[in-house]
């Protein structure tokens, strides 16, 4: 498997797969930690195949899925009639992972009993079969997984101290998907081509539905990601969705509790302090409080703006985008001028709301951000797009 099979350029992904490289190549024990659904797995089988054991088998185990009183049977083996039931020999994992990789996923649900005999085995480099008096010499790398605290564990008396020691030799953290935010576009993407129906086009998002998305937490990490795109290309296959399209139970609860907070996908936007153009477009009515709120539906739902302003705005050219911001504000007809086509508008709009809020934030682009209430990648994107001045953040000192 190539690490490409691994999704992110994220600083947390890279350093990870660099991790992979080198750790594949020794033959210690690894110990996999991370939430549940952040693919620890797929990282088990990248440190298999990037070893010298990639051409033998890798074995996986869920030591939480096998019952209790057959455990000691699946992983080391047994002999014909060495229990009831016991009607001929059987290999166990250890065995048929021999000169290859041996992944024991969720190592923290295993029984104290087993973990005793797990140890001995690590210690040993062999398995006694139930039933058998002649112990086999073993030849395996072993990987473990957990989604636990085990030192926590440890100190609860339900994780022997010793085993831990022997298997955290080498520890993989996997990260969550809410500390990498800016993998999240590329999983979907990937995931929408995986989840395609035959003979249909992935689906695709719109830019509001990818700013939930990058706001959500996933506390699911990669798999509910992976389910979520899975569901969106059976309800919409190969079609281009948003937000407000998907019925509300097909969404994670935390987004459904955000839309039915605003039913008409709307976000409310601040307008910031006047500038001498708006003022003066202002004097004809000193009624309007300049901190009045206005309801801006999303533009990315709204149509395709055009990829730049052109250098001379088409229609009228005393046409002043202000204008329109005030008629929003006192919620009047906008002006008619039929000689601008309603893309053209709505960019002059988002323009000029976005050039007042930076000047509000004197250039600041998360402060401003917050001032429209959109993601700040969205606004960087923005910026660039209209050819606008920021200046970049303050760099944290925490």
């Amino acid at each position: 498997m190539s690490l490409d099979a691994i999704i992110g350029r994220s600083e947390s992904i890279l350093s990870l797969k660099r991790l992979i490289e080198s750790v594949a190549q020794s033959d210690a024990t690894v110990l996999v930690i991370g939430e549940s659904g952040t693919g620890k797995e797929l990282v088990a089988r990248a440190l298999h195949d990037h070893s010298q054991r990639a051409a033998k088998r890798f074995v996986p185990v869920n030591c939480g899925a096998i019952p209790k009183d057959l455990i000691e049977s699946e992983l080391f083996g047994h002999r014909k009639g060495a229990f009831t039931g016991a009607i001929s020999d059987r290999m166990g994992r250890f065995e048929l992972a021999q000169d290859g990789t041996l992944f024991l996923d969720e190592i923290g649900d295993l029984p104290l009993d087993m973990q005793v005999k797990l140890l001995r085995v690590l210690q040993e480099r062999s398995v006694d079969p139930i039933g058998s008096n002649k112990p086999i010499d073993i030849n395996v790398r072993v990987v473990a997984a957990t989604h636990k605290d085990l030192e926590a564990e440890v100190q609860a008396g339900r994780f022997r101290e010793d085993l831990y020691y022997r298997l955290n030799v080498l520890p993989v953290t996997t990260p969550p998907l809410r500390e990498r935010p800016e993998d999240i576009a590329a999983l979907c993407e990937h995931f929408a081509k995986v989840h395609a129906n035959l003979n249909k086009l992935p689906v695709e998002l719109s830019e509001r539905l990818m700013e939930e998305l990058l706001s959500y937490p996933w506390p699911g990490n990669i798999r509910e990601l992976s389910n979520l795109m899975a569901r969106f290309s059976a309800l919409f296959p190969g079609k281009s969705i948003c937000y407000t399209d998907i019925p509300t139970m097909m969404l994670p609860k935390g987004l459904r509790d955000r839309l039915a907070g605003d039913p008409a996908g709307t976000v409310t936007v601040k307008l910031p302090e006047p500038s001498p153009v708006q003022a003066a477009a202002e004097s004809g009515n000193s009624n309007i409080p300049v901190a009045d709120t206005v309801a801006a539906t999303d533009l990315a739902d709204v149509g395709d703006a055009p990829s730049a302003l052109p250098e001379t705005p088409l229609g009228p050219a005393d046409y002043n985008p202000i204008e329109d911001l005030i008629a929003l504000a006192q919620g009047t007809p906008l002006p008619a001028i039929d000689s601008i086509p309603l893309k053209q508008r709505i960019a002059e709009l988002e323009k000029t709301l976005i050039e007042q809020a930076l000047q509000q934030a004197e250039g600041n682009v998360s402060q401003t951000a917050r001032i429209l209430a959109i993601q700040r990648t969205t606004l960087i994107e923005k910026i660039n797009k209209y050819n606008l001045k920021a200046q970049a953040d303050e760099p944290s000192t925490a």
